[in-house]
């Protein structure tokens, strides 16, 4: 070869093997090699014994995939490019035109904007079901229902849900319809942490890994964990066709997030533990929203299932309080910034009006503000709120 463009591309010089460190190996590619026609011809992407085109994977995000199967405790993990993603996905795997999927009137907005649009675009029908009361699902279920979705707490409100007993009620539907009905968790708080959606009964649990499996909020990422391996080859046939990937470089930083995960989750929860806490104390508050604190929604419950409680809060002003000043007051924060997401480094939040999204009763006439904690010092985050509070001039009665 004498052209020098044709020896760089086909150099045949191969690094020696043995290499091992800390941090797994990147690899980014679309075209993948094979050795013989044969081969080409009879390796299988299905079953992730080999490589095929980098839509289906590397070896990168072969052990992402791994161990986010571990952190959920399933078996089965596909990545897709979002949270998001994720719960289409699922959608789009599992549901035909005449089907019905039942909804948390409490879950992660874009999922409920999905079945009002695309999956009504299809033919297929849905309804939202009040999470706290296991017999509204119940009442919901009917013999086209194929997929109920469950949310661990609720978003925004964080009201946390007895998880088992949803679980029961679909369980015993599919006895009386066998037809096939799945339940599909959204564990992005949770995060394969607090507690395991498998043992509480979940068949599909899908996360955020933009959240805290990644923790730089530097990267948008989805997966999709079943231990059913029916199940996983109805999302991993989907994920093929409609050609949903990730980069090796988004995998690893997902990968490289996981190392220090546990501790940032544990950090995280205590500082928003404290914080929800001290603002319960104040005038300004009405309620303040947060699984741990007793007296919000499901505490018991997430007393009974839960180990952990994550870096979410939610403070609902007084009702003599109006938007505006609830607005002024996010705008004065300077510790907390306003943006949408959390679980990152930077502490966030954004104030919500709830009854615009909400279908079942919403029992509080305030405002609300969820705030996300990040890895600042707490008593800094506390002054943040309290300066604002403050210039509120507000007096309770």
């Amino acid at each position: 070869m004498s052209n020098i463009s044709t020896q760089l591309i086909h150099h045949p010089y191969t690094p020696p093997a043995g290499f091992q460190a800390v941090s797994p190996a990147v690899h980014k590619a679309s075209t993948i090699i094979f050795p013989s026609v044969a081969a080409l011809r009879s390796r299988d992407w299905k079953h992730k014994t080999g490589y095929t085109y980098g839509l289906h994977g590397t070896p990168t995000t072969f052990t992402l995939e791994e161990r986010i199967a571990t952190l959920e405790g399933g078996k089965f993990c596909t990545l897709v490019p979002s949270g998001l993603a994720a719960v289409v996905l699922v959608g789009m795997a599992l549901l035909k035109s005449g089907d019905e999927v039942l909804i948390p009137d409490n879950a992660y907005g874009p999922n409920k904007a999905f079945a009002h649009g695309e999956l009504a675009a299809w033919g297929i029908s849905h309804q939202f079901y009040d999470p706290m009361q296991p017999a509204d699902l119940a009442a919901r279920l009917s013999a086209k229902t194929r997929l109920v979705w469950l949310e661990a707490p609720g978003s925004i409100t964080l009201e946390f849900p007895d998880l088992p007993a949803l679980v029961a009620v679909i369980r015993a539907h599919k006895t009386r319809h066998p037809e096939g009905i799945v339940s599909a968790l959204d564990n992005t708080w949770g995060a394969g942490l607090a507690f395991n959606a498998f043992a509480l009964g979940a068949d599909i649990a899908v996360q955020a890994l933009t959240k805290y499996p990644s923790g730089g909020a530097d990267v948008l990422m989805g997966s999709v964990v079943t231990r059913d391996e029916v199940l996983h080859h109805l999302v991993h046939f989907c994920h093929m066709r409609v050609g949903f990937g990730v980069s090796g470089n988004d995998a690893e930083l997902v990968l490289r997030g996981l190392n220090t995960m546990a501790l940032r989750y544990a950090a995280q929860d205590a500082a928003a533990r404290q914080l929800a806490g001290w603002l319960q104390t104040q005038p300004q508050i009405a309620a303040v929203l947060h699984p741990a604190l007793a007296g919000s929604p499901g505490h018991d419950t997430w007393k009974r299932d839960c180990t952990g409680a994550a870096c979410l809060l939610s403070a609902v002003f007084q009702p003599d309080i109006p938007q505006a000043q609830i607005d002024g007051f996010c705008d004065r924060l300077k510790r907390f910034k306003l943006g949408y997401s959390w679980a990152g480094p930077m502490s966030l939040c954004a104030p919500y009006d709830v009854p615009a999204v909400r279908t079942t009763p919403w029992p509080h006439e305030g405002g609300l503000v969820r705030f996300s904690v990040g890895l600042e010092g707490v008593a800094d985050l506390q002054a943040d709120i309290a300066q604002s509070l403050k210039a509120m001039q507000y007096s309770k009665g």
